[in-house]
């Protein structure tokens, strides 16, 4: 093995079609230097390390640390000549995150180890790449422009470079590359190449919380959980005063979102969904936070209608569950609306969407405090009278629940101390149990809710109103119970933009 003296630099990569800014930086200078190259790069599916062989020598590096940028170091730790010896195939294998197989020679040629050694596990890919190659220099870094070509796919990157994370940020901003995620170079090959699983990212703007979801796609087509939270914001604080976002519901959503941005790219995200939902729909201000959160971390906000939220969470619902016969409901209760979905099988025939939320109901009834039985029977007869459209339709054969009030009345109903979806996934909920828990609401004021084992403190104001919401819909519909989903639009939302029908390589609608 050839020793190292390189000092490690830090790096950030984007990959994409057009970089409107950067390019036109590049445009306006002379490139230092051109090159073309036929690499060969081993990948993994176990780790992102870059391992590749260029002019016949076999080069190694790997990521060393992370910042609070998302800036990555990537140290060299190889550069070996072929044939390489078996100390280096071990020294190879191991960058690669995989046990070294046992050497049956004492140096190997490249195409001896891909023949022998890489080619049997399924854990490797060697994938030949051709580059063209543009470098220039940004504010002290070295930045390179490069056109990557493998065989079936294409693509662009640009990668900034420095031994200086500070001088890095500087030039990164320069050439407007800092929204976008940093992505190295072996993921973004596994991803050109199908190869590997790849993660994705959504987050669920609703009028009383932020949901995010971090989800893995595996070459199968399944989707295996990297990070699943939800913050309550209160977003709709104050919204039905006067129709308007407010203040300081807007810093607390942005920094929210900006951190569950943060957490996405840092788990390898390679792209970031948003949607946005009733309070965002309502609001007559909801460019000032959707402006907001592009400023602060590069997400684009996107504010679905009614009918296309109701559509992702029942599909969720209904995958995740495996609603295969008869009819079916959906419905997913938020702080600001609550959605609709009849069907039967797995297809849909009516969606619909109805401004009744738990926020808006426990503003307008007071429902955040110990409440009189005649001023919680007035609520649910206005509960009742928004849902009208309910009345006069048949009990389905499956009612299926979503959503942050159905959930935690779930894990209320369990004893949840630390919440587990895996529990409260397909959970039956009667109308004995929501009769109980609506009582135990309703005679308790919110700092003794907050001590009911299950329920999320956040939600200990809203709780009530959220479970009058559920209670009035069984009613409705005729149904004695039912069945609770821990998927819900987030889920749906993952699998519509980034299931393996979807086009992942076209521009994020997620990121600017």
């Amino acid at each position: 093995m050839t020793p190292l003296t390189i000092v490690p630099r830090w790096e950030w990569r984007v990959f994409g079609d057009r970089f409107s800014t950067a390019e036109a930086t590049f445009g306006a200078l002379e490139p230092e230097r051109v090159q073309e190259s036929d690499e060969v790069y081993l990948l993994s599916r176990r780790t992102d390390a870059s391992v590749k062989v260029r002019d016949e020598l076999m080069d190694v590096k790997e990521l060393r640390a992370v910042d609070d940028n998302g800036l990555e170091q990537w140290e060299p730790v190889l550069k070996g000549a072929f044939p390489l010896a078996a100390d280096d195939v071990e020294s190879v294998f191991g960058a690669l995150g995989l046990p070294a197989p046992e050497a049956g020679r004492n140096a190997y040629t490249l195409d001896e180890l891909i023949d022998e050694l890489v080619e049997p596990c399924a854990d490797l890919k060697a994938v030949h790449v051709h580059k063209h190659r543009e470098h220039f220099t940004v504010g002290g870094s070295m930045a390179e422009l490069s056109e990557i070509a493998i065989e079936g796919g294409a693509t662009r990157t640009i990668a900034v470079e420095s031994e200086d994370p500070a001088r890095l940020i500087d030039s990164v901003r320069r050439l407007g590359l800092d929204s976008l995620p940093n992505v190295c170079l072996a993921r973004g090959l596994k991803a050109l190449a199908g190869f590997g699983a790849l993660r994705f990212a959504v987050i669920d703007v609703g009028t009383n919380s932020v949901k995010f979801h971090v989800g893995e796609r595996r070459t199968d087509g399944g989707w295996r959980t990297i990070a699943d939270r939800a913050e309550i914001t209160r977003l709709g604080e104050g919204l039905d005063e006067d129709g308007r976002l407010h203040e300081t519901p807007i810093e607390r959503t942005t920094a929210a979102i900006a951190a569950m941005a943060d957490e996405a790219r840092q788990e390898g995200a390679e792209q970031i969904a948003a949607v946005g939902t009733a309070g965002l729909r309502i609001a007559t201000n909801s460019t000032e936070l959707i402006d907001a959160v592009r400023d602060r971390c590069g997400v684009e906000i996107e504010v679905i209608s009614a009918e296309e939220e109701a559509r992702l969470a029942a599909l969720a619902a209904i995958s995740a569950l495996g609603i295969a016969k008869g009819s079916f409901v959906v419905f997913d209760t938020g702080g600001g609306s609550s959605q609709f979905t009849f069907g039967h099988g797995t297809s849909v025939d009516e969606r619909f969407s109805v401004d009744v939320g738990s926020v808006r109901f426990t503003e307008r009834f007071g429902l955040d405090g110990v409440v009189s039985a005649d001023a919680l029977h007035r609520a649910c007869e206005a509960i009742a009278a928004e849902l009208g459209g309910l009345d006069d339709r048949s009990a389905p054969d499956a009612l299926v629940g979503m959503g942050g009030a159905v959930t935690n009345l779930a894990a209320v109903r369990h004893g949840l101390a630390t919440y587990d979806p895996d529990v409260v996934q397909g959970t039956v909920l009667d109308r004995d149990e929501l009769d109980r828990q609506i009582e135990l609401y309703r005679t308790h004021n919110v700092e003794e809710r907050r001590g009911v084992v299950g329920l999320q403190p956040k939600r200990a104001d809203v709780i009530l109103a959220g479970a009058c919401i559920v209670r009035t819909v069984l009613e409705k519909l005729d149904s004695e119970s039912l069945t609770v989903s821990d998927r819900a639009l987030r889920h749906g939302l993952l699998a519509a933009r980034f299931g393996s029908g979807a086009n992942t390589n076209a521009r994020p609608k997620g990121e600017r």
